[in-house]
C-alpha cells in the first residue's frame, strides 16, 4: 500500500483558481489607478510611507516587503515608470504584496468603482476618469 502525503509529491498543484485570478486582476486595476492618482497628487505618498512604517513597527510587514514598497515609491517623482513597472509586475511575489497593500485611502469609493468599471469597458487610466 502506497501512501503519498502532499509534502511527498514530486510536483505542485496550482492553488489559484479563476476566483483568485479575478481578484488579482481587480487588485492590479486598483493599483494602477492608485499609482495614477499618486502621480497626480504626490503629497499623498507621505501617508503611504507612514502606513509602511507603522506596519513594519507592528510586525505586520517584513523587511523585504517594506523595502520593495519603499524603494518603488521613492521613484514617484523622478522615475514614475520604474515605480509602475515594479509595483504592477506580474509575479507571484508582487501579487502577494498587492493583496496587503499599503496604498490605503488613496482612492475614494467612487474612484475605486470607476476604475473597475472603466477596465471592464476597456479604459485603463484614472486620468481619463478624473477628467
Amino acid at each position: 500500500m502506497r501512501s503519498r502525503h502532499k509534502k511527498d509529491r514530486p510536483y505542485q498543484i496550482k492553488k489559484t483558481g479563476i476566483k483568485d485570478e479575478n481578484i488579482d486582476r481587480q487588485i492590479l486595476i486598483l493599483h494602477r489607478a492608485m499609482l495614477d492618482k499618486l502621480c497626480q497628487q504626490p503629497t499623498l505618498v507621505e501617508n503611504v510611507f507612514s502606513t509602511l512604517d507603522s506596519r513594519k513597527e507592528q510586525g505586520r510587514l517584513g523587511h523585504g516587503a517594506y523595502l520593495t514598497w519603499y524603494c518603488a515609491l521613492e521613484h514617484l517623482t523622478d522615475a514614475p515608470q520604474q515605480m509602475y513597472d515594479a509595483l504592477l509586475e506580474d509575479s507571484p511575489r508582487m501579487r502577494k504584496l498587492r493583496r496587503q497593500t499599503p496604498l490605503v485611502g488613496i482612492l475614494t469609493e467612487e474612484e475605486r468603482q470607476q476604475a473597475l468599471l472603466a477596465d471592464a469597458l476597456g479604459q485603463t487610466s484614472i486620468q481619463t476618469l478624473l477628467g
